[in-house]
């Protein structure tokens, strides 16, 4: 079972490190970051007395780096600097740290011990969370890892201030399919919530809060076998979009293109499960306040759809989703026509042209 910190102070960060790092021997311990978190946050913890003799890895910053090469990597310098199975690796940064580092230990030496310290939104609320690792391949979001869940994961919102508004959204994205997935109560609080204000102790326990829904709902489901699949929800189309972004040279963040398939989404669960106009309507105002639109063409929806019929969801030849009947009314493995879909993307264009 995954232990999970949330600290509001650096001398809480290095006691909870120190109590953790005690099973392990000091040279063992590798600290893994990206180019960002390696000048923004690791000089924060590098001088904690637990971390003085641990081995540092440096990977790219970008998910275009999320590959077999950047993996290979971490395996080369892991096996170069020692590494036994009895090591530990801290995986420091946002989500693609998590997701790399967390696969990379899954693999070494056939499985070692690992921590994640989330530094972004995205990462605390998602990535950091859950047991999935991997890594992206031939174009594909994912395509390619493991369920193997970290040890621990420590939250410090202190990291948060090195955030820029987009990397604080990209997160916020998440929140928001954690609201649709919980409650009322929770949806209302998440549409206004303001995502600058996330390194604050006020906005601790809502974060919480979202990071709770994520860890009931793997609680329950660990390996994607049933219910945990609602996670999903915003993500058939939103990890096409992200992938098309990509291709075309235009990059989404993670939850950028998460937020434009949770309108996608929320149509279809509209047209095909009743989910009420109003949430949607409500969904569609915060994510046109909050997102940039993607310039979308209709001449791109046959490489879109054929990017959602790769998501390792389908068990067959239809393209499966989460769709909603209300707020926390689930409806998983629903499928949709090509022409539904062709809609879903109709509506988003023309709901996001008008700023």
């Amino acid at each position: 079972m995954t232990k999970i910190l949330t600290i509001h102070r650096q001398s809480e960060l290095e006691n909870s490190l120190n109590e953790l790092l005690r099973a392990y021997e000091a040279r063992q311990v590798f600290v893994l970051c990206d180019d960002n978190s390696k000048t923004h946050c690791l000089p924060l913890i590098a001088g904690f007395s637990c971390l003085k003799e641990a081995q540092h890895l440096s990977i790219p910053a970008g998910d275009e780096h999320k590959n077999l090469a950047t993996l290979a990597t971490v395996w080369s310098v892991l096996s170069a600097k020692g590494g036994t199975r009895q090591s530990l690796l801290i995986n420091l940064g946002g989500g693609m740290p998590s997701d790399l580092g967390g696969f990379a230990a899954a693999c070494f030496k056939r499985g070692i011990d690992f921590i994640n310290i989330p530094t972004t939104l995205l990462a605390c609320v998602d990535a950091a969370l859950g047991g999935k690792t991997g890594i992206n391949f031939e174009g594909l979001k994912n395509e390619i890892g493991a369920f193997y869940p970290a040890k621990a994961v420590l939250i410090y919102p202190g990291f948060f201030n090195s955030l820029d508004r987009a990397n604080l959204y990209s997160g916020y994205a998440e929140m928001l399919k954690h609201g649709l997935l919980s409650s009322y109560a929770h949806w209302k609080q998440v549409l206004s919530f303001d995502p600058s204000t996330a390194s604050s102790q006020t906005s601790a326990e809502l974060i919480m809060d979202s990071m709770s829904v994520k860890e009931k709902i793997v609680k329950e489901d660990p390996t994607e076998k049933g219910l945990r699949k609602a996670l999903n929800l915003g993500h058939t189309i939103g990890h096409a979009f992200e992938s098309l972004s990509h291709i075309q040279h235009k990059p989404l963040l993670h939850g950028h293109a998460v937020a434009l398939g949770l309108v996608c989404e929320l149509y279809l669960s509209h047209k095909l499960a009743g989910f009420p106009e109003p949430e949607l309507n409500a969904c569609v105002k915060r994510v046109k306040q909050a997102y940039s639109a993607y310039p979308l063409q209709r001449s791109d929806y046959p490489e879109l759809i054929e990017l959602m019929q790769h998501d390792k969801k389908n068990s067959d030849q239809h393209i499966r989703f989460c769709l909603l009947e209300d707020i926390g009314k689930i409806l998983l493995d629903a499928t949709a026509s090509r022409e539904q879909i062709e809609e879903s993307l109709d509506y988003y264009r023309d709901n996001s042209s008008k700023h």
